[in-house]
């Protein structure tokens, strides 16, 4: 039996060959792939109670007022708008059932104490992005929505009315967009406080360099944003505040590393 030397904790007895190893993963990879496949068909089953739950933050807005209405002008739009959300939130049903398959792959090879270190992280990507995602929906839409529909023009005065006729493709892809900015901006404290363990960034690095960060979060909102203020902002305070919050996740992580090198000093010294 392997033993790390370093924590005293046991690795997995069994050696596997290169081949073992491909022939292993492919069967993860398998597993993974049928996981998705059948999350992506029930997916496409639901997708138009899915794209109405994404329209109703427009359909609020537009509560009281006269029929308003999203179109299409091709004739396979709509369709392949289906096929985008089976295939978003197959992805997102499925990720759990990936993420195992991947991490049944690498932990045999990992100490208990790694494991033990990493399986956190594993569990917090998913969540951290939901929340991305809520936030979008929730709080940024209505606001954003509101923004942009507020450039509509009455026909009064001689002027020509303007109406917002979104299409149903052009919809979802903003939305998609903004909830994928968001959700992964969202994993920031994962990241960062996963070099932080690793011991590539640290504590101290992380708050010397915090007036670059809200500058490469103001940038980051501005691309991976539409070119309204509300939305950049939207975008930019919470990776502000997700960057703070990952310097205090570091400072644990980094409290626990000198922990467990005092405890091995401790132990070569006996």
């Amino acid at each position: 039996m392997a033993e790390n030397s370093e924590t005293g904790s046991a690795a997995e007895p069994n050696q596997m060959s290169m081949l073992d190893h491909l022939i292993e993963l492919r069967r993860r990879l398998m597993w993974s792939a049928a996981a998705f496949f059948v999350c992506f068909f029930i997916s496409y089953y639901f997708a138009e109670p899915v794209f109405n739950f994404l329209v109703e933050p427009l359909v609020d807005l537009w509560e009281g007022q006269e029929p308003r209405r999203l179109i299409f002008t091709a004739m396979h739009e709509k369709f392949f708008t289906d096929l985008k959300i089976a295939f978003f939130v197959g992805a997102f049903i499925s990720f759990p059932v990936v993420a195992g398959q991947m991490w049944m792959f690498i932990a045999p090879g990992l100490y208990r104490n790694e494991k033990s270190a990493f399986l956190p992280f594993l569990v917090a990507t998913p969540v951290l992005f939901f929340i991305g995602g809520a936030f979008v929906y929730y709080f940024v839409l209505p606001v954003a929505w509101e923004f942009f529909a507020s450039f509509e023009q009455t026909a009064e005065g001689g002027k020509l009315a303007i109406e917002l006729e979104p299409k149903v493709d052009q919809y979802l892809s903003l939305v998609m967009r903004l909830i994928f900015a968001f959700g992964l901006s969202f994993e920031l404290p994962v990241i960062l406080t996963l070099l932080a363990r690793v011991g590539i960034v640290s504590v101290a690095g992380l708050r010397k360099n915090r007036r670059y960060a809200v500058v490469i979060a103001f940038i980051a909102a501005a691309i991976l944003t539409p070119p309204d203020p509300i939305s950049q902002l939207g975008l930019a305070i919470p990776i502000i505040v997700l960057y703070e919050v990952s310097i205090l996740c570091s400072v644990l992580v980094e409290k626990q590393r000198r922990k467990r090198e005092e405890k091995a000093e401790a132990e070569a010294e006996d």
